[in-house]
């Protein structure tokens, strides 16, 4: 039985590795260096964005707005850019954006009482229209500017891309945070039980807005590696992704109820989501379906994590 149990609880690792081999034998070219660094670029954009919504999520909320914010910081920036802004006060800018849209969230949530997908949804809504209206609804590229912002999306240390170093670097802080700092136990004890974590003492109002501080900041720095990967800002940035983060956070075991999971299934199900992806790019499937097949794997995934809490 504890066998049995190991094994369930590595599932979504074995079906990594069970897709990786049957597409490697169907397709060959999957296992081709040039494309293996690809995904793990595409992996880290979204898996970044993906650790602030794993902290969402742990205290039983949820962030809708995480892919606005890259929208609206993706604009803002390349427009900084564009009239001449140093590169770090561009970066700055950015990411006190993403911390006061996180802060606006936090404050709705706690003091204003409004629930998290109702709050979330309308600051998605609402930064939606404030990009399109900022931008005119156009692209902004800052490459004629003479400013180069290729280095953080682009480059490569050691023939590893930057945007991997980054996300390993946001694993590794996330991971210590939610394992080794009180600010983490308070994380998971209101995730798992509101009132007695209230009772405890913890300040549940305070540890709620640092989370959604903290969801907003990993959206811009998200925001950033993306431009800087594409060298232009599109008004429709971020468009979806906050489904790809609930996603990869929900696969790697992180409980949509609150209370369980971590950084660590999050990396495996960001991983997982992306290797999915590229497979199907790669055997020529509709873009339709593997709209299809995503959402197929997040309700799988959710109905798993309910079967097993019910057991338990």
């Amino acid at each position: 039985m504890r066998y049995w149990k190991r094994l369930k609880a590595y599932s979504v690792f074995w079906a990594l590795l069970a897709i990786i081999v049957i597409t490697s034998i169907i397709e060959p070219d999957f296992l081709n260096p040039s494309n293996l660094i690809n995904i793990v670029r595409q992996t880290s954009i979204n898996g970044i964005l993906a650790v602030g919504m794993t902290f969402v999520i742990i205290t039983g909320g949820i962030d809708l707005s995480v892919g606005a914010i890259i929208g609206i910081t993706a604009v803002v920036t390349a427009m900084c850019l564009q009239n001449g802004v140093p590169i770090p006060v561009a970066a700055l800018l950015a990411v006190a954006i993403g911390a006061a849209v996180g802060a606006i969230n936090g404050i709705g949530i706690t003091k204003g009482q409004i629930a998290p997908f109702i709050m979330t949804l309308g600051i998605m809504t609402s930064l939606r229209g404030l990009t399109y209206y900022v931008s005119n609804g156009s692209p902004q590229d800052w490459r004629n500017s003479g400013v180069d912002f290729t280095f953080l999306g682009q480059g490569t240390l050691l023939d590893i891309p930057v945007p991997v170093y980054i996300f390993v670097l946001v694993l590794l802080v996330s991971f210590y945070i939610l394992k080794y700092t009180v600010f983490g136990r308070n994380v998971y004890a209101i995730g798992d039980n509101r009132e007695a974590a209230r009772l405890s003492g913890i300040k549940i109002t305070r540890v709620e807005l640092l989370v959604y501080v903290l969801s907003g900041i990993l959206s811009a720095l998200s925001a950033l590696v993306l431009i800087s990967r594409l060298s232009t800002a599109e008004p429709t940035a971020g468009t979806g992704t906050e489904l790809d983060a609930v996603a990869m956070t929900v696969i790697g075991g992180t409980s949509i109820l609150g209370g369980a999971g971590g950084v660590g299934g999050t990396f495996v199900g960001a991983i997982l989501l992306s290797v999915i992806a590229n497979a199907l790019n790669i055997l020529n499937i509709s873009p339709f379906i593997q709209q299809v097949v995503k959402g197929l794997i997040i309700i799988a995934a959710v109905l798993m994590e309910l079967r097993n809490r019910k057991k338990n």
